[in-house]
């Protein structure tokens, strides 16, 4: 089904409000924006599929009820795009929510498998490619380009029953139910200008003094990107304002110094020097911390890549993909500092923190048999 008015959005919100499960999926732009252009919703329901129309229908109320229903478990893949784009472009904050790119990494699949991998996995079907480069603002949608965005929603639910099927039997469905939740966590989508500057490129080449300039820098690029609703990089690039966080300029003559200021209007150029001054201002106890791991002994090294060893042949025993079980930061993590470690509890300490303790303790050990590595 194609709805493009609010009362078509009804009907089928009301049929679909009934399910318990519900797969979605969305289309949108964001080349030319910053914020994500809602183009088309994709949603399944038993044996109802729609394409829902968000250029011509004004009023998304009815959907964004459904996307918020508890009672309703919301399937997509790889969900963190989409969470965003549908709280920005309806208001929804989707909840409950199943990925089954998260499922499949408890399930024996690779961390970041593919939508099309996990149907043909799953389903046998090999899904076509034509429409992945479609402009999805272009109106009117031909047939096609309806049939591939409703492929991407029309193989979920079977495949969110088989998942629950194996998770059960594999007495998973406490180690997937609490990643998951987080998923669903409003801090995780909602963007706050000033923790900006921690996802700014060479960051971590900054001083904590340069770090309150980025802060201050950074949020003055989110909110001037929203504003305008322009790429923040159309307002000034990474590689700019990490010059202008180590040189902190004080005047416009200073700032035009640096490459790359010129396609920043007078205005503009005046708010970021306004931005620099309070950076600069910032008392030391304000100046922000990066996350930084002091570069362990060789002594150390070697411990962590025994380590990672056992935790490669825990995740080839047990099918959940090693970096969701840990990264070599978190075993460096639970050698200094075991109380706040995540493989100290919930699931990865029953899977391999257990055992990673005993290892540590010289309770275990590894070696090799006809060409394998096993644990003594």
């Amino acid at each position: 089904m194609y709805l493009s008015t609010k009362n078509e959005l009804e009907q089928f919100c009301q049929q679909a409000s009934a399910a318990k499960v519900i797969a979605v999926d969305t289309e949108f732009l964001r080349e030319r924006t910053y914020f994500p252009k809602l183009c088309l919703v994709q949603v399944a329901a038993g044996d109802n599929i729609a394409a829902i129309d968000p250029i011509l229908i004004d009023d998304l109320t009815p959907l964004a009820e459904l996307f918020e229903d508890p009672s309703v478990t919301k399937v997509l893949h790889a969900c963190g795009q989409d969470l965003e784009v549908l709280l920005d472009g309806m208001g929804a904050t989707c909840a409950p929510v199943f990925d089954t790119q998260l499922a499949a990494a408890f399930l024996g699949l690779r961390q970041q498998v593919s939508y099309a991998s996990l149907v043909e996995s799953y389903c046998g079907v090999r899904l076509p490619k034509a429409e992945s480069l479609t402009d999805w603002s272009r109106r009117p949608l031909d047939p096609e380009q309806l049939t591939y965005a409703e492929d991407d929603v029309r193989y979920l639910p079977g495949i969110y029953d088989r998942m629950m099927a194996e998770l059960i039997e594999r007495d998973r469905l406490s180690w997937v139910a609490p990643e998951m939740e987080a998923l669903c966590d409003p801090a995780r989508i909602k963007r706050d200008p000033r923790e900006a500057y921690r996802r700014l490129r060479r960051a971590g080449s900054l001083t904590r003094r340069q770090l309150a300039v980025a802060r201050e820098a950074c949020a003055w690029r989110e909110e001037t990107a929203a504003r305008r609703d322009l790429p923040r990089k159309w307002v000034a690039s990474d590689e700019v304002i990490v010059e202008v966080c180590k040189r902190t300029p004080t005047t416009l003559d200073r700032l035009r110094r640096i490459r790359g200021t010129d396609q920043i209007g007078e205005g503009d150029a005046r708010s970021l020097l306004a931005a620099v001054a309070r950076g600069t201002a910032c008392t030391a106890d304000e100046c922000p911390k990066m996350e930084r791991h002091a570069r362990p002994s060789a002594d150390t090294e070697s411990v962590i890549d025994l380590m990672y060893a056992v935790l490669r042949l825990i995740s080839e025993r047990s099918g959940v993909a090693t970096q969701l079980i840990a990264t070599r930061d978190d075993l460096l993590e639970f050698v200094q500092d075991r109380g706040s470690s995540s493989l100290s509890s919930g699931w990865r300490h029953e899977l391999a923190g257990s055992t990673l303790e005993r290892l540590l303790a010289g309770e275990v050990g590894l070696t090799v048999r006809d060409g394998r590595i096993e644990l003594l």
